[in-house]
């Protein structure tokens, strides 16, 4: 496709601006801005839905929980990419205090790297402890959380394509988009679609069908890593990493972890339903 043959889509970055505005001096960026949308409506749904299906959930315990988690997910999630993907992993680990160091040569840059599979282990440690803490049921409450998660996973998703990173592999597709000189899969865009709009209307119809606690999440588990390997095709390799094995990413190989996790799960769940 010559540069002639281009539309407005294709050199839709061009006229956006990582950063949406300037606050006291401070960039502000719009991935911030969708990280923040999404801890709301996924807040808003996890209340919503404890109300509507009468789970017994106070907004008070919700937002309490909610307190629990988000500081799980972010420990995780820049642990898991400093760790797993960043290549200066060595120094992180002698500079420990730099991993959550916003500034750069005195610059406010904000914190860039983080891993979803990080953040899923922080979650779930934290949920353990909340639980633990409050005499909750762990999988009623994760039930909860799954289907509460997509909608706002859909607005990070586009928060990554608006910081334009995360980008996708070279193709000459009509919808592609140029990022530094070429064309690229918009595969952010496919992953907000099928890991966010489309797990949440299936988690949402499949609700009123559930035998158990914990199917729920036992299904996002396994959902989310099926829709995040089939995108990990049209997304360009992690940086520094490449394919790992057998011609797959770093994202699909924890995926496939993710799903056995869930897929074990599922049947040990189901398992101790039958028997009682």
């Amino acid at each position: 496709m010559h540069l002639s043959d281009l539309n407005s889509w294709n050199l839709i970055y061009s006229k956006i601006d990582p950063v949406a505005f300037k606050l006291f001096g401070l960039s502000v960026h719009w991935y911030g801005i969708m990280y923040v949308l999404a801890l709301v409506v996924a807040l808003l749904m996890a209340k919503y839905f404890a109300k509507k299906d009468s789970l017994g959930i106070s907004n008070s315990l919700l937002d309490n929980y909610f307190f629990w988690v988000e500081i799980g997910v972010i420990l995780g999630a820049r642990l898991g990419y400093i760790l797993i993907y960043d290549p200066n992993t060595s120094y992180y680990l002698l500079h420990p205090w730099q991993i959550f160091n916003p500034f750069a040569n005195g610059e406010f840059v904000g914190i860039r790297g983080m891993s979803y599979h990080g953040a899923v282990v922080g979650f779930i440690l934290a949920t353990l402890m909340f639980c633990k803490r409050y005499k909750q049921n762990l999988w009623m409450l994760l039930d909860l959380v799954a289907l509460s998660v997509p909608l706002g996973y859909f607005f990070g998703r586009i928060g990554n394509f608006l910081n334009q990173e995360l980008f996708g592999r070279v193709t000459n597709e009509p919808w592609a988009i140029m990022v530094a000189g070429s064309l690229r899969h918009p595969s952010q865009l496919y992953e907000a679609v099928l890991e966010g709009l489309v797990l949440f209307v299936i988690l949402f119809i499949y609700r009123k069908y559930k035998k158990f606690d914990g199917e729920l999440i036992a299904m996002y588990a396994m959902l989310y890593t099926l829709a995040r390997f089939l995108c990990e095709f049209f997304r360009e390799p992690d940086f520094g990493i490449g394919f790992v094995a057998f011609g797959m990413s770093m994202g699909q190989i924890l995926s496939i972890c993710m799903f056995a996790f869930g897929f074990i799960v599922y049947i040990n769940l189901k398992k101790k339903r039958l028997k009682k």
